[in-house]
């Protein structure tokens, strides 16, 4: 493992105050950033991402915690509010749904955490530009731009882990 991949094992640790300021930084961009090149680059090449022109990396944030369930509209009496529930899959998943709805004409490949505070996690996800000349000619970039939606669909990482297939 390079030194690159150790530092992200504990980033509070041993990135420090870079990891802090970042976090800062972080909480001042919209939920979701399109970003020049991967923070963790270790991290994001081992996913499959890779510097040729038609990848994209983009960062969404993502809300801690349970999600309460939306007060229904009509008389009810007080139990029927009030309850937490949960949305079935994980931040990550939904980092990775954000993304594709936010950007409908490239592909999820993959998505790596990169941060979190007391209120927020941060993901990175990497997309593929099915339609760019250049992943069309890479027969195993293709596989991703073969059937659109892979994301919704529980084909990545974080959803074969989250359908008990990993």
């Amino acid at each position: 493992m390079d030194h690159a991949a150790e530092m992200w094992k504990k980033p509070k640790a041993s990135l420090g105050g870079l990891y802090k300021q970042r976090l800062i930084a972080f909480r001042k961009e919209p939920s979701i950033v399109r970003v020049e090149k991967p923070t963790k680059i270790a991290r994001a090449r081992a996913l499959g991402y890779q510097a040729k022109q038609g990848f994209v990396v983009a960062r969404v944030r993502v809300v801690r915690g349970k999600r309460k369930r939306p007060h229904p509209a009509g008389g009810r009496r007080p139990a029927a509010f009030g309850h937490y529930f949960a949305p079935g899959v994980s931040k990550q998943r939904i980092a990775e749904q954000r993304a594709a709805r936010k950007f409908p004409n490239l592909e999820i490949v993959n998505s790596y955490w990169v941060g979190e505070d007391g209120v927020t996690k941060w993901f990175e996800v990497i997309l593929i530009d099915p339609d760019h000349p250049v992943i069309r000619a890479d027969r195993q970039l293709m596989r991703y731009a073969s059937h659109r939606g892979r994301t919704y669909r529980g084909r990545t990482s974080a959803g074969r882990k989250g359908r008990g297939l990993r």
